[in-house]
């Protein structure tokens, strides 16, 4: 399994994979760090494209073109705001994870590169996000073969250190 798993320090908007995750917020229609950073790489036709989604729940994924990406796809999906995980913000990240690897079967997605979701700006723990993260996306692919590749984009050094030690 630990084949199927990377990890990666580095600009998720540079990678060269079928899709990339977005760790959007509701309206979709961009924001801060990799949102925003993947908004301002794929070009304005992201947002005119996301518009036309309709938002996206918590916990939820939806799916656009890459347009000037290298990804040919992005996954969109809302990670919960922390506050203190006592609202099902375990649960909803982990749907997160979910639900973009059931996304890309449908389209037939090989290979996804995933963000450190919620651990930014909505402040879920990184120890506890890196955990769930490669829990569950181990347990889907233990079940489903058609993904070839799940990479970990890590933007930083600690937020590394802790997938690291996950997929370890």
């Amino acid at each position: 399994m630990k084949s199927k798993i990377e990890l990666h320090k580095g600009d998720i908007t540079t990678l060269k994979v079928d899709a990339i995750v977005n760790a959007a917020n509701t309206s979709l229609i961009g924001g801060g760090g990799v949102d925003g950073a993947i908004h301002r790489a794929a070009g304005p036709e992201l947002l005119e494209y996301n518009k036309k989604l309709g938002g996206c729940p918590t916990g939820e994924a939806k799916i656009s073109p890459g347009f000037k990406l290298p990804a040919k796809y992005i996954i969109h999906t809302v990670g919960p705001v922390w506050n203190g995980g006592k609202n099902n913000e375990d649960k909803l990240l982990a749907n997160c994870y979910k639900n973009s690897l059931k996304l890309a079967i449908e389209k037939n997605i090989k290979t996804i590169a995933f963000p450190s979701i919620s651990t930014g700006v909505y402040r879920f723990p990184v120890e506890r996000a890196a955990k769930i993260a490669v829990e569950n996306v181990r347990s889907f692919l233990e079940k489903d073969k058609t993904i070839e590749k799940v990479i970990f984009v890590c933007f930083d050094d600690h937020t590394y250190q802790e997938y690291s030690k996950q997929i370890s």
